[in-house]
């Protein structure tokens, strides 16, 4: 199957994420299952775009959302690319596959209110976690930073006399992202309540817990639910809302979108544009109450 190589291609080469990688090889394991189980095929030069088309719709009859069969395609469709660089197939039976149609996804950021709420009128526990879950709300919602970008955030990346931070980003792209005044107080006070730490702790990474260790995914999301169920009653409360929060009030205020496409480190304008819909209707609000015939 060539997977070993082809995860290592993912992981060296192109530097995809450990979590991409994974989903790209559990994508592919479920291709082959099914190619071996339906139509006893396993040889990938047999494998024929209409045995990937009935795949397609032995999905969609499950009730696989179509974004997600286009996600399990993708994969598929990276691994036959590789297999073609390495010389083991002719023909991608993949090349002239269109990704089938999803409704826009539009992520409803958190407003300035509730932003201000949770900042401001929320009484955060005044000890090391209190102090901490309070800086990761903030340092999310100034940088605009990934959730795996603030976990893996290192001493040495941060720099509070210069104001900013650096963060390792996708396919290890670097960025220098500002600090606010307000947040570096924040970040200083996070590190007198870090002083009582175990001296075991792991003090090369910013974020801890309280028995010393690096952050994890699972917790800062815990974090982000705690607070914001207290000022919001949106369904979703995650980092990546904070992020595309962050975004959606810099346009909204003004900022130019390629300044945001880089504090974000998207590799495209395609990326970031995604974030100016919120900020077109904000736009639409302010226009029809603003103007002398919108209210006519």
């Amino acid at each position: 199957m060539f997977l070993h190589q082809f995860t290592d291609y993912l992981s060296l080469e192109k530097k995809y994420s450990k979590h991409t990688v994974t989903a790209y090889n559990s994508d592919i394991l479920e291709f082959h299952e099914y190619c071996k189980l339906s139509f006893d095929v396993t040889d990938i030069n047999l494998l024929s775009y209409s045995i990937i088309r009935s795949w397609i719709v032995s999905m969609s009859d499950n009730k696989i959302s179509n974004r997600t069969i286009n996600r399990k395609i993708a994969s598929l469709k990276a691994y036959y690319k590789f297999l073609q660089k390495i010389g083991e197939i002719e023909v991608n039976p993949l090349t002239k596959h269109r990704a089938l149609k999803t409704p826009k996804k539009l992520e409803t950021p958190f407003s300035e209110i509730e932003m201000e709420n949770v900042l401001r009128e929320i009484t955060y526990p005044d000890d090391f976690d209190g102090k901490r879950d309070r800086l990761i709300i903030h340092v999310l919602y100034t940088t605009g930073i990934r959730r795996a970008e603030l976990i893996n955030l290192k001493m040495k990346n941060l720099d509070l006399e210069g104001k900013s931070l650096k963060v390792l980003g996708k396919r290890n792209k670097e960025r220098i992202i500002p600090l606010l005044q307000e947040t570096i107080i924040f970040f200083k006070e996070y590190f007198v309540a870090r002083e009582s730490l175990p001296s075991t702790s792991n003090f090369d990474f910013v974020f801890l817990t309280k028995t010393g260790n690096k952050v994890y995914e699972t917790l800062v999301y815990r974090i982000i639910n705690k607070y914001f169920r207290k000022v919001s009653a949106k369904v979703k409360k995650s980092p990546h809302i904070l992020r595309h929060t962050f975004a959606t009030h810099l346009l909204n205020k003004g900022a130019d979108l390629n300044s945001v496409k880089e504090l974000l480190g998207h590799a495209s304008l395609a990326s970031t544009q995604v974030y100016t819909h919120n900020s077109i209707a904000e736009l639409k609000k302010i226009h029809a109450s603003s103007h002398p015939r919108g209210k006519k």
